[in-house]
């Protein structure tokens, strides 16, 4: 912890797990609050871009609605948890798993259905929706600094993240499945084989597994640079 700013110091981390430049995360770090505002700025327009979603769903399946909205959320509260001296392991994990998640998923999805959302959505909103996804993921790749990765809290980020592909594309339990409503039918053959559903499934399943090998090698990065040296077990 640095004395001067009080930001956590950086670990010695590989680039694939600190992507960032150091300069960039020092500075969303020293204005916390503004990214705790703009996060929740996003979160209030992501409620509302999900409001016809709300309507046709059943309540009881609404925490697994909107998806995106609830990542910038967590990612708000972790931020804010931290800069209050109480950071939350299991939140800052969930936040990590939902911006890495959503932050890919979201432009892996315009692109695939890049032609027909050409058409259905206005420019502006298009790149506005890719870039501002993009976005989570870098500010989760910013969470390593506040937090250590505990197994527990993987392991509860996992969880949730699991439970939401489950509802999301294989057991939908009540109605439909809840994801984010496709642009062209479920059943339209795609590629590979594979219809509509069973590819943007496949993008959010290889980003859960991603959340969790990142989450869980930078425990182990950090657990290794804080061993003393010489100690091998």
């Amino acid at each position: 912890m640095s004395a001067s700013t009080g930001i956590p110091d950086r670990d010695p981390l590989p680039s694939y797990l600190a992507p960032v430049p150091k300069t960039i995360e020092d500075l969303g770090l020293r204005f916390a609050w503004l990214i705790v505002a703009i996060n929740l700025a996003g979160t209030a327009f992501g409620f509302w871009y999900y409001s016809g979603q709300f309507a046709t769903t059943a309540p009881v399946m609404w925490p697994w609605v909107p998806d995106s909205p609830m990542a910038t959320l967590l990612v708000a509260l972790a931020i804010a948890a931290w800069k209050l001296g109480h950071e939350q392991p299991w939140l800052t994990a969930l936040a990590f798993f939902g911006n890495i998640i959503l932050g890919l998923w979201t432009p892996y999805t315009l692109l695939v259905f890049s032609e027909t959302y050409a058409a259905q959505t206005h420019p502006l909103m298009y790149q506005f929706l890719f870039w501002s996804h993009l976005a989570m993921v870098v500010q989760a790749y910013v969470l390593h600094r506040i937090t250590d990765f505990p197994v527990w809290g993987v392991a509860a980020a996992l969880a949730w993240y699991t439970s939401n592909l489950l509802v999301d594309y294989f057991v939908p339990i009540v109605g439909e499945p809840h994801h984010t409503i496709l642009p062209v039918p479920r059943d339209e053959p795609m590629f590979l084989a594979a219809d509509a559903l069973g590819v943007v499934g496949a993008g959010e399943v290889t980003f859960t597994l991603l959340a969790c090998f990142l989450a869980l090698a930078t425990r182990v990065k950090k657990c290794e640079a804080a061993r003393p040296q010489g100690a091998d077990g």
